[in-house]
């Protein structure tokens, strides 16, 4: 008995495309909520290769909705959690966690041994780095968000439009799950269809994934989706950067107050609320400027409102919690 004789009958996978998911490599960014279904679906599925990126810790109000841990893993980095469990469960996949978040610093490093890139993290900065550098690789991205009772699976990039072409202006709620609350099914809802969408990827099943997105809505009992393989990138974006990117004659200003931050982004940072934000209080000449705050939404949304003009010569860093 072939452990994964129900997929080898199915005459989309046979023994072929059985060979094609162990020759596969995923990287899968989150373990949280998202990444749980994700990384035991595809373990499950006999994906040969995943790197798992997360730098966040098992906590007790992980429990409800992230089975892959319990009680036992509180304290432990999740990706040392998860990979006891899925060697647990596929001894023959080779599993490579780090314990830390995905950053435009380590992105394209991340991305580029990888044929399928997983976006499970609950964080817009990660994935709209994601989605650029993958959209440069021509990386497939299966991306997804979810919030209370409802979200959105999607693929982008692989020669389908970006997560950019789709959702171009910056959100105009800074709503997260930590912060409004979320169900457990629905994120396992979400995260297992994450998981069979990079399948079909992977399979190169027709029709394919990319360049659709289906959205789900468990508070009025409704679900949908559309076609997205038309929609044109914009023409001009502003950049998430790393620390590791800034260079000497960039203009930081630093959006958190000195309450959220005692210490500014950089030494030499400027500190401007962004309500206070102006053009003319940009700092003069041609040199790049850099938009900071802690999730990199404000920074974004301050730089919309600056103008498209100045696009060029604005980046954003996302600085993230202190750990």
């Amino acid at each position: 008995m072939s452990r994964f004789e129900r997929q080898i009958a199915l005459p989309e996978i046979g023994r072929d495309g059985q060979d094609r998911l162990a020759a596969a490599h995923v990287l899968v960014v989150g373990a949280g909520g998202l990444g749980c279904p994700v990384l035991q679906y595809l373990a499950g599925a006999g994906i040969g290769e995943i790197t798992v990126m997360d730098g966040d810790s098992v906590e007790t109000t992980n429990l409800p909705r992230q089975p892959l841990y319990t009680v036992a893993d509180i304290g432990r980095y999740k990706v040392e959690a998860a990979r006891a469990r899925l060697s647990a469960m596929a001894p023959e996949l080779r599993l490579h966690p780090h314990a830390r978040d995905l950053t435009p610093d380590n992105a394209h490093a991340a991305i580029r041994p990888a044929d399928v890139v997983i976006d499970a993290a609950d964080s817009y900065a990660v994935s709209y780095t994601l989605s650029d550098h993958c959209l440069q690789t021509g990386t497939p991205l299966i991306s997804a968000s979810a919030l209370a009772q409802g979200g959105y699976v999607g693929g982008f990039c692989g020669g389908a439009p970006s997560l950019r072409a789709v959702f171009p202006d910056p959100p105009d709620s800074a709503a997260t799950c930590a912060s409004s609350g979320i169900m457990g099914p629905v994120v396992g809802m979400i995260g297992a269809l994450q998981a069979q969408l990079a399948l079909k990827v992977i399979l190169n099943h027709s029709p394919s994934p990319l360049g659709r997105l289906f959205s789900v809505d468990l508070a009025d009992l409704q679900m949908g989706g559309f076609d997205f393989s038309g929609a044109a990138e914009p023409e001009q974006i502003v950049p998430f950067i790393g620390a590791a990117a800034l260079r000497d004659g960039d203009h930081v200003i630093d959006l958190r107050s000195t309450a959220e931050a005692p210490r500014p982004a950089t030494p030499n940072a400027l500190r401007i609320a962004p309500q206070n934000l102006q053009r003319d209080l940009l700092p003069p000449g041609s040199g790049r400027v850099v938009l900071a705050c802690r999730t990199g939404l404000r920074a974004w949304r301050a730089a919309a409102a600056l103008g498209d003009d100045l696009a060029p010569r604005l980046a954003l860093l996302a600085l993230g919690d202190p750990r």
